[in-house]
């Protein structure tokens, strides 16, 4: 089990933990190994609580240290007694649950675990199946807002066992299902408890998980982590964040994702602390965000982490009388928190917002703010020990140079660390996420300060570069979300013949607030200093894309600027064909494919199309038509 070594409070600390060896400081070499460490030495403490419902008052589901370790052993003698091995993958297809848990670090334990998001489509999880050549999927059987169940009986993979996860003890309608389908509690009661059948010894280098992730380079791809890797983010998490077996927290990130598996979980497991599941749904629950403030006094957490979307969420929330004293500290991270978002969680909490730098390329945390670290926004924290982080220096088109940035001047943030993957599953070229002598370029734009912690500009492909100037797009983001009906923005490149992109603006408002786009147009014109950073337009949305985690997926709002150009050009040449509204082509934008027309009726000329075509040259997108 781990325990901090002492408290951090600067890169001093840190360095002074680092004069003694890695090597010296961890000694597990699997996840399976820490469950075994922390059972040995806190078997009786809980490990892991389930809230079968957002209600303070609800039946709850807990297991110990010793009950836990016990459950992932038998998951991996029942995928032992299957055929699995080192190499296979076994996918994981549930909402939040124990069982998640069995299923993740028991088939990390036999073989390597592939979670999945169930919320993607039939054909991109059979797609990420395919990809790991997965032999056995744990899928949930009950009713969900996923339907998972019915998912699994479309897939098109070589999965060649189903174990099936049912809370209301059903047996689910297996018709489609080409794969032999049982039950996943079932199937593992039958095994062992208190051994591993396999006898395997789990090397650090030994692959334990593939996550799927944007990237360093934003297109999906499945990114391999080592047992060591995990390890060592549990074990750096321990001493940057403190923690105790008297720690608790409620984790409602999902568990497909890795800031819900490794900082979130496993860290906690390693240290002896408690994990809390606050309903299958976890923070999609909407009865979760109502009643957290309620849920936070019954079970008294002590450390708190969630994406600013859910802080924002949870600062609408009256804490009703609720004692929440029992929080030290709240962590944030995976989305940059706004000035006005801390503002108003800690006006309405107390608590000042820890914020934190996480990619899957580094198992699940690069650097964190440690407790008591009252940083200013924008600051995700120092270095974990024994790793390390440089800013390089960017040229005027925004490429990676071999020279180092000097403190304070912004650049690409480079890391090596313990943590670091194993790479991209498939033939995608290293080089596109290493630079030559081995550091991983994380696609962050930022700066250190002479002190070590580190500041983040923005994603680089998040820049904005009109005519050669770069726009940093939290400058006109901080801008709009001062405006009182404001609820939150993002803002990217729309394409522009002339200056290359332009900013523009996407909002959502509050509910019960208005305001109309010319009116918030304004507002960041008079907000935003730079003239070249002033949105050329605002548009309000009923709500900003997202990722899974509630990231804002600027992907969409970039597609959506590209649609928009188009449409304005389109509207150009209609008008003077004369030709009525009625006839104009569809337009869409799809990052893979480019500008996509649909023109049943063939309004389009071949003339038109050469001048459509020469009009979005300069943005590198092809122009497809379909009838």
């Amino acid at each position: 089990m781990f325990y901090p070594i002492r408290a951090i409070r600067c890169l001093a600390d840190i360095e002074a933990i680092e004069q003694t060896p890695l090597d010296a400081l961890i000694e597990p070499q699997s996840t399976h190994a820490l469950f075994e460490a922390s059972a040995r030495s806190h078997g009786a403490g809980v490990a892991l609580t389930f809230l079968k419902t957002a209600d303070d008052d609800a039946d709850i589901e807990r297991y110990t240290y010793a009950q836990l370790l016990g459950k992932i052993n038998q998951t991996a003698n029942a995928l032992h007694s299957l055929g699995l091995d080192r190499q296979d993958t076994v996918g994981i297809m549930l909402p939040g649950c124990p069982e998640y848990h069995f299923a993740l670090w028991g088939g990390e334990t036999a073989a390597i675990v592939q979670p999945i998001n169930p919320l993607l489509t039939v054909e991109k999880i059979s797609s990420l199946l395919n990809a790991t050549g997965a032999k056995v999927l744990v899928a949930w059987a009950d009713r969900d807002d996923a339907s998972i169940w019915g998912k699994v009986a479309q897939l098109t993979t070589g999965i060649e066992h189903v174990l099936f996860v049912s809370h209301t003890g059903a047996v689910p309608d297996a018709t489609g299902i080409r794969a032999s389908v049982q039950s996943f509690s079932e199937l593992i009661a039958r095994q062992p408890a208190d051994q591993l059948l396999s006898g395997r010894k789990i090397q650090p280098s030994d692959v334990a998980a593939y996550f799927h992730t944007g990237g360093t380079t934003g297109s999906p791809k499945l990114a391999a982590q080592t047992h060591g890797a995990q390890v060592y983010t549990a074990w750096a998490s321990v001493q940057m964040q403190g923690l105790t077996p008297s720690d608790r927290t409620i984790n409602g990130y999902p568990l497909f994702h890795v800031a819900g598996v490794l900082p979130g979980s496993l860290a906690c497991f390693s240290a002896g602390a408690e994990v809390i599941i606050p309903t299958k749904e976890l923070f999609r629950n909407k009865d979760v965000i109502a009643n957290f403030w309620r849920l936070a006094d019954r079970h008294t957490p002590t450390i708190m982490s969630a994406v600013p979307t859910v802080l924002s969420a949870l600062s609408d929330i009256d804490l009703g009388g609720a004692d929440i004293s029992s929080i030290r500290y709240f962590r944030t991270g995976a989305a940059p928190l706004s000035q006005e978002t801390a503002r108003r969680f800690k006006e309405r909490t107390g608590f000042h917002v820890h914020e934190s730098l996480g990619m899957t390329e580094m198992t699940g945390i690069s650097t964190i703010t440690p407790p008591g670290v009252h940083a200013s926004v924008g600051h995700v924290g120092f270095r974990t020990p024994h790793a390390r982080v440089r800013i390089g220096k960017m040229d005027a088109n925004g490429n990676l140079t071999p020279d180092e940035a000097v403190a304070g001047e912004t650049g690409m943030v480079l890391f090596k660390s313990p943590n670091l993957f194993a790479g991209y599953l498939g033939q995608i070229e290293r080089k596109s996420y290493f630079t030559d002598d081995g550091w991983l370029i994380s696609g962050d734009l930022g700066s250190l300060s002479p002190d070590g912690l580190l500041k983040l500009q923005g994603r680089s492909k998040d820049l904005i570069i009109r005519s050669g100037h770069n726009i940093d797009p939290q400058v006109i983001e901080q801008a709009l979300e001062r405006h009182p009906a404001v609820k939150a923005c993002a803002a990217v490149g729309a394409p522009d013949r002339y200056a290359g992109e332009v900013p523009v603006a996407y909002v959502t408002l509050k509910e019960g607030q208005t305001a109309d786009a010319e009116s918030l147009r304004d507002f960041a014109a008079r907000h935003v200093d730079e003239p070249p950073a002033r949105p050329k337009y605002v548009e309000i949305l009923p709500a900003l894309p997202t990722t899974n985690v509630g990231k804002v997926f600027k992907p969409e709002l970039r597609g959506m600027a590209m649609k928009r150009y188009l449409e304005k050009e389109l509207a150009t040449i209609m008008q003077r064909n004369q030709q009525p509204a009625s006839c104009w082509p569809q337009v869409r934008f799809d990052e893979a494919q480019g500008f996509i027309l649909r023109d049943p009726q063939r309004c389009l000329s071949d003339t038109d199309l050469q001048m459509l075509a020469k009009q979005t040259q300069f943005t590198g997108a092809n122009i497809h038509v379909e009838a």
